[in-house]
């Protein structure tokens, strides 16, 4: 028989519920302003003044609903249901440290959308999104079964896995587009810019933020599989059925996001760590806050992206990659003290 650890002397400390909703409440307010913010940045003149002195018809009116409310709503879900993705995904592998950058999902999704390119360059977006959507459930699929093959004993191998999975199909989508000559459109693809979102080009995250909801439906089940197979079965869940669910949602969300904005990488990392940090490891409670913070953190890295380098724009991953990063490695190198 195996000796138990003995139990901590202390625990990690916890916000207080009170803190919590005044914390929730500072998210959403902090929501609202960065999106009517991101609603007036831009190289066009579109401020409330012009809004209300040229009327519904003005250029600015026009502006305003045919590209920058669209794009404030595409970030808005894209930051939220990235978010979730990356918990589902936390949840199924039982591993804080991957999301779909991490894992391959992502470049599996980058290959669906070059083969669509090649054997279907006429394709509609939503079907180019379905393709997509396949591979990005095949490369979950086949992520899971190198987890479950591989020997991981230490918990940051396992996103190092999903790199180097995500590495070796990302170079065969490379060497086929290099082949076809198809780089700048795959570039096109993969680099996650807002700057050609508009109305009629931004429809397609609806769907990922209907996956948030069958995320938020199916959320209690989703805190028994994190527990592991054993126990969710006993319990008289039915493991495969939930795991095949997640695989289906994280997926939808990676290809809408990618067919839309193209590659946003360690949000779904980062953002599910931090509201852990605050209201744990309950899904079903977690998930308005990773939503809400993901579309924050998303909103201010856009606007960020729009002003450093005004009037020129730089790509939303870049922003998004470096915050991240140092997120990443923040979160790394608190769990790694906290071990010790």
């Amino acid at each position: 028989m195996t000796a138990l650890a003995p139990a901590p002397t202390s625990t990690p400390a916890r916000v207080r519920p009170s803190r919590r909703t005044w914390v929730g409440v500072l998210v959403g307010v902090l929501l609202v302003i960065l999106a009517a913010t991101s609603l007036f940045v831009g190289v066009s003149d579109v401020t409330p003044a012009s809004l209300l002195a040229g009327g519904a018809e003005s250029d600015a009116a026009f502006l305003l609903v045919a590209s920058r409310i669209p794009r404030t709503v595409a970030v808005v879900l894209v930051g939220a249901s990235l978010g979730i993705a990356g918990l589902i995904l936390q949840m199924l592998v039982r591993n804080k440290f991957v999301e779909p950058s991490t894992t391959g999902v992502t470049e599996f999704a980058t290959l669906g959308a070059l083969v669509t390119m090649i054997v279907f360059p006429g394709m509609a977006v939503l079907g180019k999104m379905g393709v997509a959507a396949v591979f990005g459930l095949v490369g979950t699929w086949v992520f899971l079964r190198v987890v479950r093959v591989v020997p991981v004993r230490q918990l940051v191998l396992v996103p190092l896995v999903g790199l180097m999975l995500g590495g070796v199909v990302a170079s065969v989508t490379v060497f086929f587009a290099y082949r076809l000559d198809l780089l700048q459109s795959l570039q096109q693809w993969s680099q996650g810019s807002f700057a050609s979102v508009m109305q009629g080009r931004y429809e397609l995250v609806w769907i990922a933020g209907l996956m948030v909801v069958v995320a938020w439906i199916a959320a209690d089940r989703f805190s028994v599989i994190g527990l592991g197979e054993e126990f969710a079965t006993n319990l008289g869940l039915d493991y495969r059925r939930v795991v095949t669910i997640g695989m289906v949602v994280v997926a939808v969300i990676t290809a809408a996001v990618l067919v839309t904005a193209g590659m946003i990488p360690f949000l779904g990392l980062v953002v599910p760590n931090v509201v852990s940090l605050l209201v744990g490891d309950n899904v079903r409670r977690a998930i308005p806050w990773v939503a809400g913070l993901g579309a924050v953190f998303v909103v201010a890295c856009d606007i960020l992206a729009r002003v450093l380098r005004f009037p020129y724009e730089i790509p939303l991953s870049l922003i998004v990659g470096v915050i991240g990063a140092a997120l990443f490695l923040w979160l790394l190198l608190r769990r790694r003290s906290r071990a010790h």
